[in-house]
């Protein structure tokens, strides 16, 4: 493609050239030399254009001397056009600049700017706004270039930063469904060996327990898993939303936790966004319920209002303590759930007792969707 280009613009110079050569008086005829200073232009792009400031340097050595030589006006140029242009757009600024002063200046001297004791200004003129405008494109070309490269560069940040904020929320996806789970299992596991000898018939359940947590948290983690390594689509909406309440609640009842659920207000259609959010704190609440509290009972109220989701988890077990076991991953992933939706989270002293988990979520997002 650089060839047939370089071949393309050799003959528009030399038969400009020549066509040019008739209408000038003064300017020595177009001999073997000119045609090859011609020539040698285009071909100098050919083979040096990956080097640019090498190529613009040769180029307008070429034109410097077939100037000096006296040669006839016309597309010769047109080879020091592009190569002063890719030589701007590539950021060689200084190098293009004295490429085109060093070709006015050998016009000026050489080109007939005095002659028989009096002053010729056309071509010169001509030449010196010639440079002047190839240079402004040039420098046109070169911010266009800068720009785009700039939004080019935005824009892998951008892909970048939304492929660390995916990591880091399927991140929090598996945290809080091993924890839960895992957490579940544990304790049936613990209940099943305890009651092995003594009322083998209470084994049973918990070991049905045990086989519907760990089916449920394969199926979660496999969802997640395949979307890490791109077998499917990430899901436009939640895995798990708020309607999945009751069976935390079925779950953790199996766990020797009596849990129940009341809902207040209008329950309507959440945001996505807010109906996972709010099912993962119950979820992570009702988790650390089991493994810190030492709790027998436990509340989950969902109040629907028109201007936000609030979720509190309530229990009768050891409030302080909770609150100080909850200093790791579990509390801050909550906070950070909450907060990303432009809510809050508050631990404080339940009623019943222990400690109170409450979550307000924002009907309308920070980022205007409801």
């Amino acid at each position: 493609m650089r060839i047939a280009a370089a071949v393309l613009l050799a003959l528009l110079q030399l038969a400009g050239t020549r066509g040019a050569a008739h209408v000038q008086t003064g300017r020595h005829a177009v001999d073997a030399l000119a045609v090859a200073l011609l020539v040698a232009g285009p071909a100098l792009l050919a083979v040096l254009l990956p080097r640019v400031q090498l190529t613009a340097l040769a180029v307008g050595a070429v034109d410097v001397a077939y100037l000096v030589l006296g040669y006839p006006y016309g597309p010769v140029f047109a080879s020091l056009v592009v190569a002063l242009v890719v030589a701007v757009a590539a950021g060689h600024r200084a190098t293009a600049w004295a490429v085109a002063g060093a070709v006015v200046a050998s016009d000026a001297l050489h080109g007939g700017l005095l002659v028989a004791g009096g002053w010729r200004w056309g071509s010169f003129v001509g030449v010196v706004g010639w440079m002047v405008v190839v240079l402004a494109v040039a420098e046109v070309v070169r911010v266009r270039r800068e720009r785009g490269l700039a939004a080019r560069a935005a824009a892998h940040e951008v892909r970048r930063r939304q492929a660390g904020e995916e990591r880091l929320r399927i991140a929090q996806e598996l945290h809080d469904v091993v924890a839960h789970h895992m957490s579940l299992i544990n304790v049936q596991a613990g209940v099943a060996l305890h009651l092995a000898d003594r009322s083998p018939e209470r084994v049973e359940p918990a070991l049905r327990a045990i086989r519907d947590a760990s089916k449920e948290a394969l199926t979660e983690l496999r969802t997640l898993v395949d979307v890490l390594r791109g077998d499917e689509a990430a899901p436009r909406s939640p895995t798990a939303t708020l309607d999945a309440v009751d069976d935390i609640v079925t779950r953790s009842r199996h766990a020797g936790l009596e849990v129940t659920r009341t809902v207040t207000g209008s329950p309507s259609r959440l945001p996505a966004a807010v109906d996972l959010a709010g099912f993962r704190i119950v979820q992570e609440a009702v988790t650390n319920v089991v493994r810190h509290s030492g709790a027998r009972r436990a509340v989950i109220a969902l109040d629907y209002r028109a201007d936000a989701l609030v979720v509190t988890v309530d229990d009768d077990g050891r409030g302080r303590t909770t609150a100080e076991a909850l200093s790791g991953n579990g509390i801050r992933g909550m906070e950070e759930r909450a907060a990303a939706l432009g809510g809050r989270l508050e631990l404080r002293p339940s009623p019943l007792g222990g400690l109170r988990v409450e979550a307000a979520l924002p009907l309308v997002t920070p980022g205007g969707g409801r």
